[in-house]
């Protein structure tokens, strides 16, 4: 290759590497809706477990998202994610909706709010059908993973609870529900160390959550959590352009769980993520973790391999623990995380590096919203969604100034 080539080919890559120079912008305010379940609010099947619900929001974290929203110029309403849903969203018609609906019932519930959005034609933020309906089926995703190359510890899924095991997997083993978030059905006893305490725990799970479970090789090191922002486009779109890598994905630090002393020691289970700072029994949260920068970018990246192998947009939160060798093997993904200020796991990541909660809702919205193509750059054309006689269509495309 010439110098002059070879020159003229480090200069384009430089210039890759720079963010754009102008922020993208609505070129009007939008109708915004935030939609939730609420703890408490949201009707529970009857013979839901005990914990059901516990992945549900509270009023203070929907205010909390209406408030960031609103802060840049938009209107807001809070609709509740049940059976009144699609009369509340023809009736409000919003441009877009914040999305962290997790389902009443059913093995994909947290893809219902996507789905039923995509059949009204309304845009929304995070990801999609597929890929919520996955993320909640633990099984599926470590087998979407194993398939990836991606580390995961072994393991198998039980529907009966009678299945003979696996001949691969060795005592102790760890068993969950396939199907639940929020640590629902973990607590110490998930720990198994012999074949009468794990049938005993698998049928427990499958008459309990009416569902599978999910028995894993029990992974005995450090746990951490990986926030993931951004898609390969993201610094087209992003309020912040600099908050991203030159593969549009933005690097959070790492959290470290420290479950040694908690309610649910050397589990991050159910019953420790109620707890709330100050709390006696809550687990710590160590961020920046406390770890070799060549093991924090390794888990980094798993996560983002992690988040693309599912198919997730735009924001999730990858699970990952340590085996005995201290090799990262991803748990499970969140492709709906917690939003709770100062609290939920993806909120300590941003404080942590002093990114406002703001700017995370607003991240989180804009890079929702480019999909759907409500945002222009500067001299190009936007499609700006319109609603005429109850049916949403594109009105002309509009320049942005």
């Amino acid at each position: 290759m010439s110098l002059n080539l070879l020159q003229e080919q480090q200069e384009q890559e430089q210039e890759a590497e720079k963010p754009p120079s102008y922020h993208p912008r609505p070129v009007r305010p939008w109708r915004v809706a935030v939609i939730a379940n609420v703890k408490g609010e949201t009707p529970l099947p009857i013979d839901a477990p005990a914990d059901a619900g516990a992945e549900f929001d509270r009023r203070e974290t929907i205010q909390a998202i209406q408030d960031a929203i609103e802060s840049d110029g938009h209107s807001t309403r809070f609709l509740s994610a049940d059976e009144s849903l699609m009369d509340t969203l023809r009736e409000y018609r919003p441009d877009i909706c914040f999305n962290i609906a997790e389902g009443i019932m059913g093995d994909g519930r947290e893809a219902q709010v996507p789905a039923l959005l995509e059949m009204l034609r309304i845009p929304y933020t995070a990801s999609r059908v597929l890929a919520n309906a996955v993320g909640l089926d633990k099984t599926m995703t470590k087998r979407i993973w194993r398939d990836h190359g991606i580390p995961t510890a072994p393991f198998q899924e039980f529907v009966t609870g009678s299945e003979p095991l696996d001949a691969e997997l060795a005592f102790p083993l760890f068993v969950k529900p396939a199907r639940e978030g929020t640590g629902m059905g973990m607590s110490e006893k998930s720990i198994v160390r012999n074949e009468a305490e794990l049938r005993e725990r698998v049928l427990w799970v499958v008459r309990s959550y009416h569902q599978p479970a999910l028995v894993e090789a029990y992974l005995p090191g450090r746990e951490f959590t990986i926030g993931v922002l951004g898609r390969a486009d993201a610094r087209q779109w992003t309020r912040n352009p600099r908050l991203y890598r030159a593969d549009g994905f933005h690097r959070f630090p790492v959290l470290e769980v420290d479950n040694n002393n908690t309610v649910t020691p050397g589990v991050y289970g159910h019953l420790a993520k109620t707890l709330h700072p100050g709390d006696e029994g809550i687990p710590g949260f160590i961020c920046p973790a406390r770890v070799d920068a060549p093991l924090a970018e390794e888990m980094r990246s798993l996560a983002i391999r992690a988040h693309q192998a599912i198919g997730a947009l735009d924001v999730s939160r990858v699970d990952v623990r340590l085996d005995a060798e201290g090799r990262p093997r991803l748990l499970e993904i969140n492709t709906l995380p917690g939003l709770t200020p100062g609290f939920s796991d993806l909120c300590v990541l941003a404080g942590a590096e002093s990114l406002s909660y703001t700017d995370l809702i607003l991240e989180i919205l804009y890079l929702g919203a480019s999909r759907w193509g409500l945002l222009a750059q500067p001299n190009k054309l936007v499609r700006v969604p319109m609603s005429v006689n109850g049916q949403r269509v594109f009105a002309r495309p509009l320049t942005f100034e």
